[in-house]
């Protein structure tokens, strides 16, 4: 385990405004990165145009719609659609509290990865605030399976994802990305990777009311004739795919409302089979426990982690 992935929760110094287009509604939109209070956790309000606000904390039981994207809420008047790559920006660098003050519909996809969120916090920074930071460690399996895909989370000392997919296309195929996540490897080897379909999905997905606001500039686009129809290419050489399938479970998982600690596997995965893998984990108490980091020794390196009681608000207890 990295011993400075424990410690205290975070905030931002100050705030700061992202503005882009949303990729299903083609619609502008912003948003901010508000600093917030130690145990109030990400939460985003989704402002409306008569004045009303929307409010929804960043966990597991405000999932809703996950076909296509990750949606929180309920509702498509009040919901708020495609919070996956913020969200693995946010939970990658270790940023536990944030009121994300939304001025539209979705997040703005921006170039199609999370990237750009990265390098929004980073202008302002992380903060410490004087309150222990909670995780979930994983004490025994959890799988869950659909047809040919399935997603488990199993006892791991850190935090390690080892995402595969398979697809019928030659320039896709099989591929698997495996790796302990911290800050410096999603920064490195998956925040650039971006979302991605196929040309003859398009017209389908235009005539439903999805990806209105898809281009070349947000997404790598795959020929008929299974080619990049993008001019710069990939941005990892190959299995820029996998990666992007490996952010967007990052993103997915931070919706357990706190970091865990474990490995997370998937196979054939997608958004709503992570949903449905953190839900049957939070579910089952005996699978996972809540710790925090215990008083440093003298000997660096030797903080241990210690089960503690989970505030009334925690997603795992619900």
């Amino acid at each position: 385990m990295t011993i400075g992935m424990l410690g205290f929760q975070t905030t931002i110094a100050s705030p700061v405004t992202i503005s882009g287009t949303g990729v299903h509604s083609g619609a502008a939109v912003s948003i901010i990165f508000n600093p917030a209070e130690a145990d109030s956790g990400i939460v985003f309000q989704r402002l409306h145009n008569d004045g009303t606000v929307s409010e929804y904390r960043a966990v597991s039981a405000q999932v809703g719609n996950t076909d296509l994207c990750t949606v929180l809420g309920f509702t498509p008047a009040t919901s708020i659609a495609t919070v996956e790559h913020v969200m693995a920006a946010l939970y990658a660098l270790g940023l536990d509290n944030v009121l994300i003050e939304v001025h539209g519909a979705e997040m703005p996809i921006m170039d199609g990865s999370s990237a750009p969120f990265i390098d929004a916090i980073d202008q302002v920074g992380l903060v410490p605030l004087a309150v222990k930071r909670r995780y979930i460690r994983i004490v025994k399996p959890v799988r869950v399976e659909a047809g040919a895909s399935w997603a488990e989370f199993s006892p791991y000392d850190g935090t390690r994802f080892e995402v595969e997919i398979d697809f019928d296309c030659p320039l896709i195929g099989r591929q698997s990305w495996k790796g302990d996540l911290t800050p410096m490897t999603f920064r490195n080897e998956l925040s650039r990777a971006r979302t991605f379909g196929f040309m003859r999905d398009v017209e389908k997905l235009w005539a439903a009311g999805f990806a209105l606001g898809s281009s070349l500039e947000n997404s790598v686009v795959i020929s008929d004739d299974n080619a990049v129809i993008n001019v710069e290419g990939l941005r990892y050489a190959k299995d820029e795919f996998v990666r992007h399938k490996t952010l967007d479970a990052v993103g997915d998982l931070a919706l357990a409302g706190a970091q865990f600690i474990g490995c997370y596997r998937s196979y054939r995965g997608g958004h709503k089979m992570n949903a449905h893998a953190l839900k049957a984990l939070l579910s089952d108490r005996t699978a996972y426990e809540v710790v925090e980091a215990a008083a440093p020794r003298s000997r660096p390196g030797q903080r241990e982690l210690i089960a503690v009681n989970a505030p009334e608000f925690a997603p795992w207890s619900l």
